[in-house]
C-alpha cells in the first residue's frame, strides 16, 4: 500500500492539500493525523497520513488469497458496493470451509483481516467480507424472523427478545421493523450477549 503524506499549517489545511494534490475526496482514503512539529519562523505544522482504501482492496484480496491458498483452497474475489458498505466477496472451491460453523471461519477472516490492516497503517479499517451469498442469504432470514417476531409480539401484546446478535445484525432488525406498525425495538445487554427487544406499542 503506497503511504501518502502532506504537511500543513493545520490538520484540515493539510488533508485539503492531500486530497488536491492526488485528486482524491475524503471517501477515497482512509486517513490519521501525524506529527505535529514546530519549525522556527513557520510556527506549528501537522501532518496528515493517508492510503487509498482501493490500494487497501487491493492489499486485502492479496493477503487473503496467500491465507486461503494455505488452506489448500483456490479462491477469488469481487469487491461490490452493497448501500453505504463495500464487500469483498470470495468465491472458492469448497465455500464451506470457507464459511464455517455458523459462519466462524468468516468471522475470523474478517478479524484477521481487520487487524492486519491496522498493523500496516496504524488505522482502523473495518472490512466486510463474504463468501458468494452466504450474508445475503443471513440477512433475509433474520429480516424473516424479525417481521414474524414481531407479528407475534403484536397479536399476543408481550415483548420477546431475539437472540443475541453483532451490531450489523441488530442494525438489520431495527431497520426491518422501522415502520412496522403495533411494535417498538430497542437493544439491551451487554456485548457479546447484546440483543433486540421488540415490544408491543400502544394503539
Amino acid at each position: 500500500m503506497e503511504r501518502i503524506s502532506k504537511v500543513g499549517k493545520t490538520f484540515d489545511d493539510a488533508l485539503e492539500a492531500l486530497l488536491e494534490e492526488n485528486n482524491l475526496t475524503k471517501e477515497d482514503i482512509i486517513y490519521k493525523s501525524g506529527e505535529t512539529k514546530k519549525a522556527l519562523f513557520k510556527g506549528e505544522t501537522t501532518e496528515v497520513i493517508a492510503y487509498k482504501k482501493e490500494d487497501i482492496y487491493s492489499f486485502i484480496k492479496d493477503y487473503l488469497k496467500e491465507v486461503i491458498n494455505n488452506l489448500g483452497l483456490e479462491v477469488t474475489f469481487e469487491v461490490k458496493n452493497q448501500g453505504d458498505r463495500t464487500v469483498i466477496k470470495m468465491y472458492s472451491d469448497n465455500n464451506n470451509i470457507l464459511i464455517g460453523r455458523n459462519g466462524n471461519t468468516l468471522k475470523a477472516l474478517e478479524t484477521i483481516v481487520k487487524h492486519k490492516i491496522q498493523l500496516e497503517t496504524g488505522i482502523y479499517f473495518s472490512v466486510a467480507l463474504d463468501v458468494e451469498n452466504y450474508k445475503d442469504k443471513k440477512v433475509a432470514i433474520l429480516e424473516r424472523v424479525a417481521k414474524q417476531t414481531a407479528r407475534d409480539v403484536r397479536r399476543t401484546k408481550m415483548a420477546a427478545a431475539m437472540e443475541d446478535m453483532n451490531p450489523y445484525e441488530r442494525r438489520i432488525v431495527h431497520n426491518v421493523l422501522t415502520n412496522f406498525k403495533g411494535v417498538t425495538t430497542k437493544s439491551e445487554g451487554e456485548d457479546p450477549h447484546r440483543h433486540v427487544v421488540i415490544s408491543p406499542t400502544e394503539e
